[in-house]
């Protein structure tokens, strides 16, 4: 198969599960929804782009099993705990702001929204696409490397996660705010890890020496996330909803910790 005729019919997968997401949406099932179908959609489609013979991109068996696998894992992962949490708790509040925010014309406005999420999984699966098909001959160092890179940030992300579940499965912290274990480092370690996990694909991409041209291309992925989840659908959103519900209190945490990487004092970057 050519590269182009897999990633045609990754685009058709991934723009037609985002519009059955939608159809359920728009038919009274969680939002929450929405984030499940893609992590699943992203693990799926890296996978697929890992083992499916490609002409060209051949590759080698050992690092495109090991890049598949870890691309499973990550989604795996991620997306059973957010489908833990919304058949708990329903709704995303950065969706219902976007249905507040849209009025009536919320339906197609969310359909697009979802095609650009389907847009975004694709340009993540061709990172995990490039990491694959690196040509180096066997397991380098670079593989290695990232392979530690990714398996710090599953487990660092599952971490953030299960702290903040645990925090806020206490009926004694409703309407407070987590400030604990990773989430007293960075007021988002759960994307601080998702961005990591990215540069671990670069890193298998580029390889051991940096001569394999399209290895750089893999950085678009980790460039990508970050932009994403510190300026657009990630932080943003999200705190802005921190502000309305927690306000003075989430105002000094803010002032105190930074809201990506950890560790560092506030106004630092």
């Amino acid at each position: 198969m050519a590269a182009t005729a897999l990633f045609i019919l990754l685009a058709a997968a991934v723009s037609l599960a985002m519009t059955a997401v939608w159809f359920a949406v728009v038919r009274s099932a969680a939002s929450g929804w929405i984030d499940v179908v893609w992590s699943f959609l992203v693990g799926a489609t890296g996978m697929s782009a890992s083992l499916v013979p490609v002409d060209g991109w051949e590759g080698e068996w050992q690092r495109r099993l090991v890049v598949a696998a870890l691309a499973g894992l990550w989604s795996c992962r991620l997306g059973l705990y957010i489908l833990q949490r919304t058949l708990q708790g329903g709704e995303d509040p950065r969706y219902v702001k976007l249905r507040e925010e849209w009025g009536k014309s919320w339906r197609l406005r969310l359909y697009l929204f979802l095609q650009i999420q389907a847009g975004a999984a694709l340009l993540l699966t061709a990172t995990i696409f490039i990491a694959a098909r690196n040509p180096s001959t066997g397991l380098q160092w670079s593989d290695f490397a990232g392979i530690a890179i990714l398996v710090i940030a599953i487990v660092g992300e599952g971490f953030a996660d299960a702290q903040l579940a645990r925090f806020r499965g206490n009926s004694a912290n409703r309407g407070g705010i987590c400030d604990e274990g990773l989430w007293s480092l960075s007021r988002h370690p759960n994307y601080f890890f998702q961005w990591l996990g990215w540069t671990g694909y670069a890193v298998i991409a580029i390889g051991p020496a940096g001569v394999w041209g399209w290895g750089w291309l893999a950085l678009v992925g980790p460039a990508f996330m970050y932009w994403l989840l510190v300026h657009v659908s990630g932080i943003p959103p999200l705190e802005a909803h921190m502000m309305r519900s927690r306000g003075a209190a989430f105002s000094a945490y803010a002032n105190r910790v930074n809201a990506f990487w950890p560790g560092l004092q506030n106004g630092e970057s």
